[in-house]
């Protein structure tokens, strides 16, 4: 038996406990750290994009679920 589910429109959900699907990276090319430590770009702060490849995807979807939340990646800002 699977632990994928289907959601109200039919598109199967990731099985329990995985980790949602995401790109590479949240660099969006828009690199600033002028005002503060916090890409303006992307919202991850020097040290984050310093270590990004270095990072489990756990940590990587920890910086995700922030960033998106303070409404980053920003395009053309």
């Amino acid at each position: 038996m699977s632990d994928q589910h289907a959601n109200s429109d039919g598109a199967p959900q990731r099985p329990v406990g995985a980790l949602p699907q995401r790109p590479d990276t949240p660099c969006v090319a828009v690199c600033s750290t002028t005002f503060d430590e916090v890409c303006r770009g992307c919202g991850r702060t020097y040290v984050e994009v310093a270590q990004w490849v270095a990072m489990s995807a756990e940590e990587k979807e920890r910086v995700w679920v922030r960033i998106l939340a303070q409404g980053y990646p920003r395009r053309n800002t």
